[in-house]
């Protein structure tokens, strides 16, 4: 990996994770939902995991890098699934794409620290 990328993977990965996260925090948390209170936060959590997906699928498109694409992948079957409320389901495959970026971020690190700027 050239080192531009590895800056902008690096970048993207981390963000990518915390945002990931944050997601799957809010999907777990959808199931503790009173039922009535459960169709908002559906539509919520939809909107958020959205959001996220379309940054990584931007981190994809800047970097190439396949592990955005893993990432995009895993979140899009994670959407469906808390779309029909297997939230259970849905936050385990959020934990894969929170495993994908970190292993984008795991090599832009290593090519990072080659050049000594880490």
């Amino acid at each position: 990996m050239d080192l531009k990328t590895a800056i902008k993977t690096y970048q993207f990965a981390e963000r990518a994770k915390s945002e990931l996260i944050v997601g799957s925090q809010l999907t777990t948390a959808l199931i503790q939902f009173p039922l009535q209170e459960k169709p908002g936060g559906k539509r919520m959590l939809l909107m958020v995991l959205q959001s996220i997906r379309s940054e990584l699928e931007f981190a994809y498109g800047d970097t190439e890098q396949r592990e955005f694409k893993k990432a995009v992948e895993h979140l899009s079957e994670a959407i469906s699934l808390a779309e029909s409320m297997d939230l259970g389901a849905a936050s385990d495959r959020m934990a894969k794409a929170v495993s994908a970026a970190t292993t984008a971020a795991q090599a832009a690190w290593d090519t990072l620290k080659e050049h000594e700027l880490i």
